[in-house]
């Protein structure tokens, strides 16, 4: 049974924890009678990224947002982080839900799983939103070995105590920051023993997403999805308006729009690649009208 989650703005969020196989898969749902959706999030994340997204639809929608397997506070599963296994995992949470199709969002590495979803069960997901996510593919970067790949998404640093964790994403993101983020921030991290914060994906588990990503890139999987599909990219902030970096994001997206059959683009401007903590409004708005369109 779900247990109730009394954050003050967030009165109708339910949390609880689904047994999916030998998963204890710890969801989000804001409940309501509206259409379900699923909204799975990025890496070393959890469901709790959308929190500032969520309450902007669930008046027509009922949003359920899981922590996916190693993530958050589902079980720390020593392996399956390929692409067929999570879309499973998404699938069977479904099936726990009663839900037979519906709508689904992805957030950076979950637009990666949302788009595997949508491929490889394309008859329970009427339509992907991917977002800020599903186009980074390794074979695309300005030098595209395993080695530069890998380096370039290797674990974020987590690293110092719980205040020294909180001041430094306080800092990081001051022009978003409130209560709100450092009670998400928080739900993807653990405190160890030395008093240190680490990660919740542990690097073993990382590591696997990483060779998924590489062995398995977008070039594979987009052209085979047949259902609407939906990139929302972040267009980069003054700061970091025609660096390399985001020169090479806007290759990835249109090799990505152009891989889409049945798929476009929306760029939201002067953003960060977490558009639901810097503009959760105006990305629920891109979602509720390409979602409900006929």
């Amino acid at each position: 049974m779900p247990d109730s989650n009394t954050s003050s703005n967030e009165s109708a969020l339910q949390s609880g924890v689904a047994l999916i196989g030998d998963l204890h898969v710890h969801y989000l749902d804001w409940g309501g009678g509206g259409e379900p959706l699923l909204a799975l999030h990025g890496l070393a994340s959890s469901g709790h990224w959308y929190r500032r997204v969520a309450p902007f639809l669930s008046d027509q929608y009922r949003i359920i947002a899981p922590d996916q397997r190693g993530h958050g506070a589902t079980t720390q599963a020593p392996n399956g982080y390929g692409w067929q296994t999570l879309a499973e995992d998404a699938v069977r949470l479904m099936d726990h839900f009663g839900i037979s199709r519906a709508p689904v969002l992805g957030h950076s590495w979950g637009g990666h799983v949302a788009s595997n979803l949508a491929m490889r069960f394309p008859d329970r997901v009427s339509r992907v939103v991917m977002i800020d996510g599903g186009f980074q593919d390794g074979g695309l970067m300005p030098e595209p070995t395993w080695e530069a790949f890998r380096q370039r998404l290797a674990p974020r640093l987590v690293a110092g105590t719980r205040d020294e964790y909180l001041a430094r994403l306080a800092d990081n993101l001051s022009f978003c920051w409130g209560d709100d983020l450092e009670e998400i921030a928080l739900t993807m991290v653990h405190e160890g023993p030395d008093g240190q914060m680490y990660d919740n994906l542990r690097p073993q588990n990382h590591a696997q997403v990483l060779e998924t990503m590489w062995n398995e890139p977008p070039s594979k999987v987009l052209p085979r999805i047949t259902i609407p599909a939906l990139i929302v990219a972040a267009g980069p902030r003054a700061d970091r308006a025609n660096s390399q970096f985001s020169r090479q994001r806007e290759v990835m997206v249109a090799a990505a729009e152009r891989a889409l059959s049945n798929g476009r683009v929306h760029w939201i401007q002067d953003t960060i690649h977490d558009i639901g903590y810097h503009k959760p409004e105006e990305l629920a708005s891109v979602v509720r009208e390409f979602v409900s369109e006929d």
